[in-house]
Order: structure tokens, then sequence, then C-alpha cells
């Protein structure tokens, strides 16, 4: 008989759009081949207003069972933002602030956290993914003895709230995506006595990605470097058009700006930045294939998915140098670079225009990297081992 494990994230499902949601899903079905795996996860598909959008109860998806809970309320912005506003200006808000803030910060499902704290021990480990909503603060406290937190934390106000401290400190164990999260939870919550793993996901590239494919659909005939992700401040992508704007007019020439992903923010209408908005997955490796590098700019990343998908491909990435994770892949693989104002990102993407023969080599290193840290059976076997720690089998865990 398999053993049964969790995991819970706040929103879980094939047209849900996050990076975190996209590796708990990842996540789940891999475990699935293994163990009798049940998603906890709310009823809700996007972020801001946490509303109901599927249908409360159980389904499969790709073959992995997803228990569905309704929240109670959605976000309410006339309540959320002044709260938002107080915890980020004290946080070290009491108690009754704090719950007032992470209920409305949502998605408020209580029937989810009564589950956990009903079915804990059927579970041999409980995956709580993301440590910011409403699901992931309340089930670690309610089920410590079973939780494996992966917090998918970055440097950013809120995990700085007091709030978090007891939060932190409550699971059996933890799995990081990179070392540099490790460094990040431990040097502020002083949890190091806390078995923990690090390991990120494996990366799967469907079929064969061809650039031709691409650029035929797209009509793109022009070299390019290419955004994928949402399309948000959030992300860096106002400070990416503005550098970029200011690249073409230092370079002129035919380089494009391809981008990948929902826009909330307005994209500039220039015909050098080519906005394709949500496209398939097929789609997405085709023109990640065919780029010259993929940039990401955001300041905030735990992994960093698509810059493994890049990697997988042979491309080389492009990152925000004052984010540790992203420098970090760069640096251990050799195959990215880095940068922490205008003129570096211009510096970054002429050299490796302009370098052929080193570009090469770091091609060749970003293959190499993606296969020595990031192949699935590499992860999972250290999966099974955080499940056999939990669940007494074992009663040492490291990585």
């Amino acid at each position: 008989m398999k053993k049964k494990v969790a995991v819970i994230d706040q929103r879980y499902g094939l047209e849900v759009n996050g990076g975190s949601e996209f590796y708990a899903r990842e996540i789940a079905e891999q475990l699935n081949k293994k163990y009798d795996v049940e998603v906890l996860t709310s009823c809700c598909i996007e972020y801001v207003r946490y509303y109901n959008h599927y249908k409360a109860g159980v389904e499969e998806i790709n073959g992995v069972k997803v228990h569905r809970f309704p929240t109670e309320h959605e976000r309410i912005p006339k309540l959320f933002t002044p709260l938002d506003i107080y915890m980020q200006e004290h946080p070290d808000a009491p108690a009754s602030k704090s719950d007032e803030w992470i209920e409305q910060m949502g998605p408020y499902v209580p029937s989810l956290i009564d589950y956990v704290g009903e079915h804990q021990d059927e579970f041999a480990a409980i995956f709580v993914i993301t440590y910011l909503y409403y699901p992931a603060v309340k089930s670690i406290l309610r089920a410590p003895e079973k939780a494996v937190f992966i917090p998918t934390a970055h440097p950013e106000p809120f995990i700085h709230f007091d709030m978090y401290k007891p939060v932190f400190n409550s699971p059996k164990a933890y799995v990081f995506l990179t070392e540099e999260e490790r460094q990040l939870v431990h040097g502020i919550f002083k949890n190091s006595h806390i078995p923990s793993v690090c390991c990120g996901v494996g990366v799967d590239v469907p079929g064969t990605p061809s650039e031709e494919v691409f650029r035929e659909k797209f009509g793109i005939k022009d070299d390019y470097i290419i955004y994928v992700g949402r399309i948000d401040d959030g992300k860096g992508c106002s400070q990416l058009f503005n550098y970029f704007l200011e690249y073409k007019k230092r370079n002129p020439g035919n380089l494009k700006l391809v981008l990948m992903g929902k826009a909330v923010i307005p994209v500039p209408k220039n015909p050098d930045i080519i906005s394709l908005g949500f496209v398939s997955e097929e789609d997405k490796f085709h023109g990640i294939a065919g780029a010259k590098a993929l940039v990401l700019p955001s300041r905030f990343e735990s992994l960093s998915i698509v810059i493994l998908e890049a990697m997988t491909l042979g491309r080389p990435v492009i990152v925000n140098g004052t984010c540790d994770v992203t420098k970090g892949h760069c640096t251990r693989s050799n195959a990215g670079l880095y940068y922490k104002d205008y003129f570096e990102f211009e510096g970054a993407v002429n050299y490796l225009l302009t370098h052929p023969e080193e570009y090469e080599v770091m091609s060749e290193n970003a293959k190499a990297y993606v296969n020595k840290y990031f192949r699935w059976d590499v992860i999972m076997e250290k999966f099974d081992r955080v499940i056999a720690y939990v669940d007494g089998e074992i009663d040492h865990l490291e990585d």
C-alpha cells in the first residue's frame, strides 16, 4: 500500500499562472508516481481577489487527487490595503492584528485547516508550499509534526513580520529550493536546527523545441532576447522596458525583446518590443530555443524555473544582480551574466552578441549545470528521504 502524502498550496490548476503554483503541480505529479498524493488547495484561480472559481470538492488533475476548499470571503481591498500598510510599518504587530492581516491576505480557507487537523495522522508527510499565505501559516501551526515546509522565500518586507517567527520554527523539516534561500531563512529565523535538504525542481522539455517553428508562427526574423513570466512591476518589467529602450537608442540594430506572459502593466508600444501574451508550453520552449538569451529582471526569486528551462536548452541568461538566487545560478553554472545598473545590462547583452566562442562555452555550461543538479531522479530521492524522516523511518536527515 502506498504511503499517503499531502501537498498544500494556495492555488492549483492547469490554468493557474504562478511560479510556486507551477512548482507545486510539478512536485505533486512527481510524488504521485510513488505515493498516494492529495493536494489540498482553495477554489481560487487568481491572486488579486481570491474569489471562488473552481467547484469545491475533489477532482483529478493529471492523475493527482485535488481536494478544493472554498474561501469564505474574497480579499477586500478597503480592509486589506490599510492592514497591509500597517503591517509593513509595524512588522512587530500583535497577534490580533497579524491574524486579521493573514485572513485578508487569503485565501481564507478555514475548512482546509480543519481538514488538516482532523486528517494529519493519515499522511506520512504534509508538504506546505509558499510561506506568505493563509493556508501555509495556519496548516503548519496546526500540524507541525507532519509539516515539511517549502517556503519559496526571498528577501521581501513580509518575511520580517514577527507573525512568521513561530511558523518558520514549527515544521518537522524543510525543503529549500536553493542554498541562498536556506541561508536567508536561517539568517532571519535562527532555525538551522530544523533538518533540511536543498533541491530545486526537475526540468521537462516537451518534444523537440524548434526555433524555426517559433519564427514562422510569430513572424519574427531578427535576433531577440526573451522574457517569460508575468509582466509586472513586481517582476522588474518596467525597469527592463526602460533599459531595453535605452539600449536600442545607444545600439541601433535589429535586436528585439520578446515577451511571453500575461501583462498586468502597460507594455511600451515599440516595434522592437514584441508581446505575445500567454502562450502554450510548446510555444514557450520554441521561443526560448530561438533566443540569444533569456532575461529575468526580477529582484525577488526563490528558484526561477524559467532560468533552468532556458539553460536546459543551452540558452545563457541575463539576470538582475541584486537577486542572490538568480545571481547564484549564473556564478555556479558559468552560463549567465548579471547586472545592477543600465550600463551593466548593456554590457551583458553586447557581450553575448559579440563573443561567439564564449557564447558556445556558456551554452554547454548551461546544459551541464541543469543535468548535474536538476534531474528528477536526484530531486525525488531527496524527497523520499524527507518523507522517511517525517514518518519516523529514519532519525537523521541531511543533503
